[in-house]
This record gives C-alpha cells, structure tokens and sequence, in this order.
C-alpha cells in the first residue's frame, strides 16, 4: 500500500528547476515528519536507490555530493509536507525519486528502493532532457 504520496515529477530541460513534495497518505494519517526523519532518494541501478536529500533527527539537513548546491529539502509543518526544490537540472538527475520516512531502518546509501521498516512513496518520474 501506498504509504507516502508524492507529487511534482515531470519532464523538463537540462538548467531547468522542477519541485517535488510528499505528504502521508490517508492510511499513514497521524505520521509526523517531525518525529520520523524524513529524506529523498532517487533509483540508480536495478532496485537500489541512493539518498540524495534528507532531514535528520535535530532538523539539520544532508545532501549528496552531486545535488549540494543545486537542490534544497524543506518542510512545512503545518501541512506535514516536505519539498525538494531542484535547480539546475542535469541529464543525470534523471530518475525515478521517493520520499522516504525513517521508521528505525536508517536513510542509508545505497539501499533498496521501498524497503521495509522505513515508510516509502509510490516514487515520481524525474526527466531531465537536452
């Protein structure tokens, strides 16, 4: 089942900015990104998937090597919705990007795409064309 819904995939060119977010669906009403640390990954090879973005427990963030500086993950509390801005869109950022809550499992990388304990969106297409 599906357990976070993200939204905002989509084609665009290389340089361009596309917007992703994710909110709980109705059958994880009640989770909190407050309290579940919440983080976006995106598919490499096969099944895995490396995190790209993510909160930690204190509310700092991380990122990875190659989207520092051109992508920011944001929160809004009020909505429990969390957003990943990407700017300067590569043709390597193309991928297929999920929210992910970490439910104890940890926000390792590399990792299975959807792998239990952790909480896991549906995954939304990113395309980055020339």
């Amino acid at each position: 089942e599906v357990q976070l819904v993200e939204s905002g995939g989509g084609s665009v060119q290389v340089g361009g900015s596309l917007i992703l977010s994710c909110s709980p669906s109705a059958l994880s009403f009640g989770l909190s990104f407050d309290k579940w640390p919440p983080g976006w990954y995106r598919q490499t090879s096969g099944n895995q998937c490396e995190l790209v973005a993510a909160f930690s427990h204190d509310s700092s963030t991380w990122y990875s090597r190659s989207v520092k500086g051109r992508f920011t993950i944001s929160r809004d509390n009020a909505k429990n919705t969390i957003y990943l801005q990407m700017n300067s869109l590569k043709l390597e950022d193309t991928s297929v990007y999920y929210c992910a809550a970490d439910m104890g499992g940890g926000m390792g990388t590399p990792m299975p795409c959807r792998s239990p304990p952790n909480l896991w969106g549906q995954g939304t297409q990113v395309t980055v064309s020339s």
